[in-house]
């Protein structure tokens, strides 16, 4: 504790030594009538219109001026509708890349982009990137988050093909931007530009990669004057047909809904989804987990993953608590049995953010589920009962965070989840600091967390959490240090995510790198971490990593790398076992590497590979792991590529079952191979194809004996178990099988018709003596769910239906 009373210390007395750089300017004039978007830049709105040129690489070299022949020239001007954006991209059209992709997909192509900073703070950008096919691609981003594609806005664009490049127009809406009425305001721009067969980045005013985030180079765009905010009302109205069979039973469902969002004040945004459907949220990747922590998986719902970067400070939202699994523990007699539903229904959901001129920055989310009751049988005389296994709950956030010198900022969090009757509540807050001086050269990072639950019908737990962290952030050596604390009753997982507590952790990691080519490479990095682990209470040791990591890319635009992670010595797990006794390993040690060839070329490749084992008397264990990726461009609308992983180990030990109060642990072979295909084909930048399949098979196979665990954390057989006398059989056959096809066609502007063709198979057994067929034949003889879901969502901006009725009147 007396480590953590210095974090106020160490942050107050941080150096914030001056940091300053000469920034390019564009005069921007106001035109009377809107270019046509159409990639075509010959109108005389272009004529007079200042030029942005000179652009300077960036990566792989630093600080070159990009050639005359490959040069840029931007030309922006505006109205009260909007923002232009026009490029001429000079370059041989023979050897452009254009590969045509869904949205948010840069893919195999040249691109060109520009940022926004209305605020110019150098924190909060809004990015839009137009590629040489015409794909869109937006996002925001700033240094919590680094850039969010998940964001997305209604804008137009459009590209041509020239004779010496290709050309783009952009038309960027004033509701797709934050920002409050100004007379004579300066705003933050940047404009980039990428060449993808050299992958050569350049940006108009310079970037210095080497020091500080990228938002500190932006330049200043002048001449916005007297520009209005518009009302920001957006609604979506959408409606999906979804028909679902499985195990003879069909249903069909008819969803109509409504998201929006709406421009409370000029910097703030209500996001609300008021009668949600994630019909078509994609399958999660299922694998069998053996380990003693929860199985998750990522966020697939729109809603959830965009513009929610206030929300990720802290490190308490993990988004996939709501509407997840139950959580609710029912209590049966031996003759009950029933289905535990896999979700609980969302009924809303909103969310309001933004930040001030001044840099503070306020969030506030809400989502309420609904009741979950399941249906017991009494197997005995076949009577049901209900029980109620998740009530009507509440979840809700509140952040706010300020930000200052352009590279630092403050947060305060605070969650909470509310359960309707004597299910348990949950509140916790988070107190966070990332400061960076001015010069850009180190930075502090500092985190505090409360957690409380009320059980309702035992007494109250209150815990806490600590993260420290300070890392020289300038030149190529680099190095950083670290100290992360968790007391036993620390718990966040009603609406936050975190496996473990109890522990008390060290860490210091070292890298070099370069920023600029040498010799064949154009880039690589050598790093080095050590940690020194250790459990909260009691304060005793659990165990001791390090390694290291080399990573290079070549000018070829191959990359490879290699890494070795160790664990000398006795390491102690206290979560193994489940009930809080240590269990020794000892001397762990693996090497793995990676190679990914050229994605540019039509045929390019990814191989990676992991080998382990431990040195330990009495025991054999190893485990290697290798996965291989070949990849098919086969034109500029067609990409195939496939993923094939095998995984092996021998003689791990670890929990099997727990018989006679204590955990039983077994010896075991572990194999598992996965198979995943992905296709897509592209039309055009507005309709495409798309096809996933995964095909996961994963066997455990335990030798006849069983271990019980001693308290000196060592495994012995003397007990006699064997699989002959245990309660339950723990070998495993597990695997799951699905497809999903899909098509998107975008009709007009953020208006998208999507038709969303899936199945999915599952089975979990005790066959491990099965091999790949036999099991993929038992696979096939189980209940299979088909989908087909057909939705059509329309863009409403309510300044295009004020446009209308202001037509009409006029006309009248």
């Amino acid at each position: 504790m007396q480590f953590r009373a210095l974090f106020p210390i160490l942050l107050l007395s941080f150096s914030l030594i001056g940091f300053s750089q000469t920034k390019k300017q564009l005069k921007i004039e106001r035109t009377e009538e809107a270019p046509k978007i159409d990639g075509n830049i010959n109108e005389t709105v272009w004529n007079d219109a200042e030029i942005a040129t000179d652009f300077i690489q960036f990566r792989p070299e630093i600080g070159i001026q990009d050639p005359y022949e490959t040069r840029t020239e931007v030309k922006v001007t505006y109205d009260d509708k909007a923002i232009y954006v026009a490029a001429y991209i000079y370059d041989d059209p023979a050897l452009i890349m254009r590969q045509f992709t869904a949205r948010d997909d840069f893919g195999q192509s040249d691109f060109f982009g520009v940022v926004f900073n209305p605020n110019n703070d150098a924190q909060n950008d809004t990015n839009f990137f137009v590629t040489s096919s015409g794909t869109q691609t937006d996002a925001i981003s700033n240094p919590t988050v680094g850039e969010d594609f998940s964001w997305n806005a209604v804008w137009e664009s459009a590209v041509k093909m020239q004779d010496d490049g290709w050309t783009v127009e952009m038309a960027i809406p004033y509701r797709a931007l934050r920002f409050a009425a100004q007379e004579k305001p300066t705003w933050g721009i940047q404009f980039h530009r990428q060449i993808r067969r050299t992958r050569a980045q350049s940006s108009w005013n310079p970037i210095d990669i080497t020091q500080g985030i990228v938002g500190l180079y932006h330049g200043e765009l002048i001449g916005l004057d007297n520009v209005e905010p518009p009302l920001r009302l957006n609604l979506y109205p959408f409606t999906t047909f979804l028909i679902s069979d499985f195990d003879g039973q069909t249903e069909t469902e008819i969803p109509i809904g409504l998201d929006l969002k709406y421009g409370i004040t000029d910097n703030f945004t209500l996001d609300a989804t008021l009668i949600p459907d994630f019909s078509q949220a994609g399958f999660d990747n299922l694998v069998l987990n053996l380990g003693p922590f929860e199985q998750t998986f990522s966020e697939q719902r729109q809603f959830f993953t965009e513009g929610v970067d206030l929300f990720s400070k802290g490190n308490l939202f993990f988004s996939r608590r709501v509407g997840n699994a139950p959580s609710g523990i029912i209590e049966t007699a031996e003759n009950e049995t029933f289905t535990r539903p896999s979700k609980t229904k969302v009924l809303n959901a909103l969310k309001v953010s933004g930040r001030t001129k001044g840099g503070l920055g306020v969030g506030i989310f809400n989502a309420i589920t609904e009741t979950t009751e399941v249906s017991i049988l009494n197997e005995d005389t076949d009577e049901r009962r209900t029980a109620v296994i998740e009530p009507f709950t509440n979840y809700n956030i509140l952040v706010v965070d300020q930000q200052f010198n352009g590279n630092s900022s403050v947060s305060l969090i605070n969650t909470n989840t509310l359960r309707e009757g004597k299910f348990r509540d949950a509140n916790a807050t988070a107190l966070e600091a990332n400061i960076q001086n001015k010069r850009n050269t180190y930075r502090i990072f500092t985190r505090n967390r409360l957690s409380h639950v009320n059980y309702q019908t035992t007494d109250a737990e209150t815990g806490f959490s600590s993260f420290f962290n300070i890392r020289k952030t300038h030149g190529n050596f680099r190095y950083s240090f670290d100290y992360s604390y968790a007391d036993t009753k620390f718990d966040i997982n009603d609406l936050g995510l975190n496996f473990r507590n109890n522990f008390s952790n060290f860490g210091v990691d070292a890298s070099y790198e370069i920023f600029e080519p040498q010799g064949n490479l154009n880039s690589y990095r050598v790093n080095f971490y050590l940690n020194h682990e250790n459990l909260a209470n009691p304060h005793v040791r659990t165990g001791l990593g390090m390694g290291g990591r080399y990573f290079a890319r070549t000018k070829k635009l191959n990359a490879y790398g290699f890494g070795i992670n160790t664990r000398p010595g006795k390491q102690y797990d206290y979560f193994e076992s489940r009930d809080g006794r240590p269990f020794i390993f000892e001397n762990y040690g693996e090497v793995n590497g990676f190679y990914s060839s050229n994605y540019n070329l039509p045929f390019a490749y990814d191989i990676r590979f992991e080998i382990g084992g431990i040195s330990e008397e009495g025991r054999d264990f190893y485990r290697y792991n290798l996965e291989i990726s070949p990849r098919f461009r086969f034109n500029e609308h067609t990409l195939f590529v496939y993923e094939f992983e095998y995984s092996f180990s021998h003689g791990e030990r670890g929990y099997a079952t727990f018989q006679d109060d204590q955990p039983i642990f077994g010896e075991r072979n572990r194999s598992r191979v996965t198979n995943t295909i992905r296709a897509n084909y592209a039309f055009n930048p507005l309709h495409a194809l798309g096809l996933s399949f995964r095909h996961y098979w994963d066997v455990v196979d335990y030798d006849y004996r069983l271990f019980t665990l001693l308290d000196n954390g060592r495994l012995t057989t003397d007990s006699g178990y064997n699989l002959d006398n245990a309660n339950r059989d723990p070998n495993i056959n597990f695997s799951t099988w699905n497809v999903d096809l899909s098509y998107s066609w975008q009709f007009a502007p953020g208006s998208f018709l999507t038709a969303l063709y899936r199945n999915q198979l599952f089975n979990f057994d005790n066959q491990a003596d099965e091999g790949f067929s036999s099991s993929l034949n038992n696979l096939f003889e189980q209940p299979i769910l088909n989908q087909f879901s057909l939705r059509i969502q329309y863009f409403i901006d309510s300044n295009g239906i004020k446009s209308i009725f202001k037509k009409n009147n006029n006309n009248s």
